[in-house]
This record gives structure tokens, C-alpha cells and sequence, in this order.
């Protein structure tokens, strides 16, 4: 299989928002192997003993994302960094479900690596207490949240991240220092 470019992903993404349901046909094969490794780095951050699998993951969001069709896509990375809201937002419902289904059981806190780029629980997380931690964080700065669902259950680079927010990397960088920050703050305290 040839690779594809950048600028092919793209237009068949414009084509998909117009309605093309072809291109959305000829996109999933060339997107799937990127859409199952951003699954893999969400379920990696998961519990132990998690139902959900990669798979699943993607076709969860998959069809969540079929249905956004009208959507703008700007791009490739623009693309991703939905599909990565998406899946977050996958897993929160499952978590949701799975706290109702225990009637209040125990929860796990999220540990924020300090000294790694990237957030590293040791036991998994606990996605209900970061999700209400990135909608509070999302009242007060709504640019450090896309930020955190980028770099953190998107795995963007901090050059892909500056790409898709249109920021200079070092702007990226400092905000994501203030954003794990306040984070580490915000769920230590749960």
C-alpha cells in the first residue's frame, strides 16, 4: 500500500463534510492504524481490568465521529485531535456507567508525572474526577484544556499540538506546564 499524503487525508476529509460518502469510505483504511494507537494510548491510562479494549475503543468512536460529519475538518491533525475528544469522551460514558453499576464504588486517583512530558498513572485513573477536573479547567482557561486533551489522551507532540492550536511550540510548552500544574492541584485534592 503507497502512502498517503497529508494533503490527501485532508481532502478527503473536505470531501466527507460535504457529504461524500465515499471519501469517508476511502478515509477509515488509511486513518484506522492512527485511530487504534490513539486508542491504545487511552486505554493504557485506564484501570486494570478495563472492559473496554483498543478495538472497541475506536469503533465506539468511529461511530461517534460518522455522525460529525458536518464538521470542518481543518486537516488531519484537526481530525485526530477529535477523534482523541471522542474516545475521552467514550471512556468518561463507560466510566459513568461502570460508578453507576458499583452505586458509588471505589475510585482511583490520577497521579500527574512531574518529571514526564506526558501523564503517567500508576494504577490507572479514576476518568470521572479528570473529566470534572478538565470541564472546571475548561471554565476558567478553555485553550489549557483543548491542551490537555491533546497532549495527554491525544498524544500529540508538542510541535503536532502547537500545529492544531496554532500556537508557537513554546507557548504549548508553557501552557502545558501550567495546565499539569494546576491539574496535579486540582485532583490531589479529590
Amino acid at each position: 500500500m503507497r502512502a498517503v499524503s497529508t494533503s490527501q487525508i485532508t481532502e478527503l476529509l473536505r470531501r466527507w463534510s460535504g457529504g461524500d460518502t465515499l471519501a469517508l469510505e476511502k478515509l477509515l483504511p488509511i486513518v484506522y492504524k492512527e485511530l487504534r494507537r490513539l486508542a491504545a494510548g487511552h486505554l493504557k491510562k485506564e484501570r486494570a481490568g478495563q472492559l473496554l479494549r483498543t478495538t472497541a475503543l475506536v469503533h465506539e468512536a468511529y461511530l461517534r465521529l460518522v455522525d460529525q460529519r458536518s464538521s470542518q475538518w481543518e486537516g488531519r491533525a484537526h481530525f485526530y485531535a477529535i477523534a482523541s475528544r471522542v474516545m475521552r469522551q467514550v471512556l468518561v460514558d463507560y466510566a459513568r456507567r461502570d460508578a453507576a453499576a458499583r452505586r458509588g464504588g471505589k475510585s482511583r486517583k490520577l497521579t500527574l508525572s512531574e518529571a514526564g512530558d506526558v501523564a503517567a498513572p500508576s494504577e490507572g485513573m479514576d476518568f470521572l474526577a479528570l473529566d470534572g477536573a478538565l470541564n472546571t479547567l475548561a471554565a476558567v482557561d478553555p485553550r489549557q484544556a483543548r491542551l490537555v486533551e491533546l497532549r495527554y489522551f491525544g498524544g500529540l507532540t508538542i510541535e503536532e499540538t502547537a500545529e492544531v492550536m496554532n500556537l508557537s511550540p513554546a507557548t504549548v510548552k508553557r501552557e502545558w506546564t501550567v495546565a499539569r500544574a494546576w491539574l496535579f492541584k486540582e485532583l490531589s485534592e479529590c
